[in-house]
């Protein structure tokens, strides 16, 4: 689903102040990446790698695991599509609600697709920490799912798992199971999904499926760079992830300070929000129309409904800018 997204500023005339709708922290201090890729530039007068495999080994060598278990993409989107792909026809299943492209994809690739029992699927697929609302599946009830399914592959997306603070698996203790494939993202950490740049680890094997489908020179000369140059350096644009999750339960209260509005519990920087009254369609028009802050409209998850919008936190005065603007448009419409 291309339309639907977060981050669609390019719909609105006038300029966002403030960017609630992508689940990424917009404040990081890209300075040391922009400046290496500037002297890096050269890079796109040449082809890159027709697979990554520089920055597979970087990545491998910084995870503790072998080269082979790394599958470098572009982005963690292509990455499902691969996934799919490489699976055609197969049976999934999918934890609901949660990012629309595992469904997209898996449509897309003859894929039977299961909403609720999975004890008959080919794959399962979800989010952790998931996507809208910031819910983590325990590490041990994860282990637990695999050792108990060995012939179903799980799909793993832990693009979001630098923002949390609950334990999680490891790519080191997946490759302890043949059947686990798990997302990363980078542009997520790093505030780049401009770059377009993520990778997959698991099972060599599984892996090779996804090789097998892929196009040639997927991921481009400066994304790579930009990959090569964050491996060795991995704490390149620090964010203070403490107080960021602070901050986050901040804004979770004072929404759920306001009339009619309730506010999943979360464990991350993001979080899922639902009106009683009124649609998340004409609440984000009116946001990001008058008051320039952009929130994403989440009502075209599976199972949610049209008073559903997402939000990630940002800088506690852009947060107190949103509450008190979400405030005076519920009193605007009553």
């Amino acid at each position: 689903m291309i339309l639907g997204h977060g981050d669609d500023a390019f719909r609105f005339d006038r300029p966002i102040r403030a960017n609630f709708s992508s689940n990424v922290y917009s404040h990081v201090d890209l300075s040391q990446l922009k400046e290496h890729l500037a002297s890096h530039i050269d890079v796109i007068g040449n082809y890159p790698e027709p697979e990554p495999y520089r920055l597979e080994a970087a990545l491998a060598k910084r995870l503790g695991i072998d080269a082979s278990s790394v599958c470098v993409t572009a982005g963690a989107t292509e990455a499902i599509y691969l996934i799919a792909m490489a699976f055609s026809g197969s049976r999934s299943a999918i934890l609901q609600p949660t990012f629309s492209e595992y469904e997209d994809a898996c449509n897309l690739h003859g894929h039977t697709v299961e909403e609720t029992d999975f004890s008959r699927a080919d794959l399962f697929w979800f989010c952790n920490p998931n996507n809208p609302d910031g819910y983590v599946m325990p590490k041990e009830a994860v282990i637990s799912l695999i050792k108990a399914h060995p012939i179903t592959i799980f799909v793993i997306d832990q693009s979001y798992g630098f923002f949390t603070r609950e334990p999680l698996l490891s790519p080191a203790e997946a490759l302890r199971y043949p059947n686990v494939l798990q997302l990363h993202s980078m542009t997520k950490r790093y505030a780049m999904p401009g770059l377009r740049l993520g990778y997959v680890t698991g099972d060599p094997e599984l892996l090779d499926k996804l090789r097998a489908v892929r196009m040639p020179w997927s991921v481009n000369a400066l994304a790579v760079e930009a990959g090569l140059y964050l491996a060795e350096r991995p704490d390149t644009a620090p964010i203070d992830l403490d107080a960021l999750l602070s901050e986050a339960q901040r804004l979770r209260d004072a929404l759920n300070g306001i009339p009619d509005i309730n506010v999943d519990p979360t464990q991350t920087h993001f979080m899922l929000c639902r009106m009683q009254k009124g649609r998340a369609a004409l609440l984000k028009d009116w946001l990001a129309c008058e008051r320039g802050l952009l929130i994403r409209d989440a009502s075209n998850f599976k199972e949610l409904d049209e008073g559903c919008f997402r939000i990630a936190a940002q800088t506690p005065e852009e947060n107190d800018m949103l509450v008190d603007a979400i405030r005076e448009w519920q009193q605007l419409q009553q």
